[in-house]
């Protein structure tokens, strides 16, 4: 991570430099906040592994699956929104409180409804999707409150990298317990994972600006004005949002890249390593190098911001054209392989200097409500995509379909870059990392 001094970092002399930045992992509300939010990162990825466990061992039927796992996406739009509004108007640490601890009893109730009561298991997972939902732009605005800005990059480097290895170690280990253990009391499991999502990050060490602030001296204070409606905050968000056409732009690109261009790997890479290589050790295997290729980009960004980082961002972001101009191509698996690696890297170039530019540039008491509109926009339209991608695979054909999909991937973050403020993602650019 680059070592710039930042408005408000205290420099050293001319004789001795600056001092050396404290690393962020030796910060200790860091560390809590950091395990939290990956017990609420693995709970979230573990939910529908298990419950595909459970259509394996045939405690759960394949419609009841995915009416589950609808409900909880769509419990998961319905929350993210109002959970971004809810963390700028309250404390963001009672936020994710209360979010993960309706997704902690949510775990339970779908373990007592798994083959007795499909309405139960409906219900419970639109709270586990709601309480995923509110916590996300609350974790995201807590780390700003949390960590000094000099330091941010480094932090959200280091959350990625968590959740990424959680990918990573979490089907192996899974499966493990599975041969153990039924579904239901891994499901309980799940619930254990959300209560220390909820009960582990402190309290910032430094309040928000606006709870900073002391009320007006004065024999006569002014009345406090009426709290806006839920909606009209949500609306002032947008507006926020729309102050930085930066944030517009590459949410585009983001948004396309996952409903365009994930949504047709995700299709696409199982029917390929079936039909093309008459192996699923290709599928897995592609996974696997996106994971490792995740992880190695989040080790690059922790420690080097380029001077235009903002393109860099967006060129990472189109890097992902390559896994599915990959599947085009009658290649080896080894090139498919290589191909999901760098979009793996080029994922964590993007994400990492985009959430660090986001706490950043917005403002402080906006930055859950516009974060609620990144996670809303990305990944609410990626569950349409998914849905429609197999319908125009087979109308069009796989390689059809992948090539709209890489020329999507490459060219609209391309025209993001042309936007003003894209190129440093709001910010003038400063030294360039060694």
């Amino acid at each position: 991570m680059a070592t710039t001094p930042l408005h408000g970092t205290t420099t050293g002399t001319a004789e001795t430099g600056p001092p050396p930045a404290r690393s962020v992992l030796r910060d200790t509300a860091f560390l809590r906040l950091w395990a939290g939010t990956t017990a609420s990162g693995l709970a979230t990825w573990a939910l529908p592994f298990v419950l595909g466990l459970a259509v394996l061992h045939r405690e759960l039927g394949a419609a009841a699956l995915g009416l589950a796992l609808a409900a909880r996406t769509a419990g998961f739009l319905a929350a993210v929104a109002v959970g971004g509004v809810l963390a700028d108007r309250h404390s963001r640490r009672a936020v994710v409180f209360w979010s993960a601890l309706a997704a902690a009893v949510a775990a339970p109730l779908l373990a007592l409804g798994l083959g007795r009561s499909l309405i139960l298991m409906t219900l419970a997972a639109a709270l586990a999707g709601a309480g995923q939902g509110a916590c996300r732009p609350a974790f995201q605005a807590l780390t700003a409150e949390t960590v000094a800005a000099d330091r941010r990059q480094q932090a959200n480097a280091a959350m990625t990298m968590a959740v990424r290895t959680s990918t990573l170690a979490g089907p192996t280990l899974t499966a493990l317990l599975a041969a153990l253990v039924d579904a239901g009391t891994l499901l309980l499991g799940i619930g254990l994972l959300w209560l220390v999502a909820a009960l582990l990050p402190g309290r910032p060490a430094a309040p928000r600006p606006a709870e900073a602030s002391p009320a007006p001296a004065g024999p006569v204070a002014p009345a406090p004005a009426p709290r806006a409606s839920l909606r009209a905050e949500f609306v002032d968000g947008i507006r926020e949002a729309r102050r930085h056409p930066w944030f517009l732009a590459g949410l585009g690109a983001l948004t396309a890249v996952i409903a365009l261009g994930y949504s047709a790997t995700g299709v696409a890479l199982p029917l390929v390593s079936r039909d093309r290589y008459g192996t699923e050790w290709v599928l897995a295997a592609a996974m696997t190098a996106y994971t490792v290729g995740a992880l190695g980009g989040a080790l690059v960004t922790a420690r080097r911001r380029p001077r235009s980082e903002g393109w860099s961002a967006l060129a990472g972001l189109a890097l992902y054209g390559f896994a599915p101009l990959s599947l085009m191509l009658p290649v080896h698996p080894a090139v498919v392989i290589a191909a999901y690696v760098v979009a793996g890297i080029g994922i964590e170039l993007f994400n990492v200097p985009w959430f660090t530019a986001t706490q950043r540039e917005v403002a402080p008491d906006k930055l859950a409500r516009v974060s609620s509109l990144d996670f809303l926009l990305s990944y609410g339209l990626a569950p349409l995509g998914l849905a429609l991608m197999a319908p125009a695979i087979g109308v069009f054909g796989v390689t059809p379909v992948l090539a709209v999909c890489a020329g999507a991937c490459f060219l609209v973050p391309a025209a993001a870059a042309l936007v003003p403020t894209a190129r440093h993602f709001g910010r003038a650019p400063g030294p360039r990392a060694d």
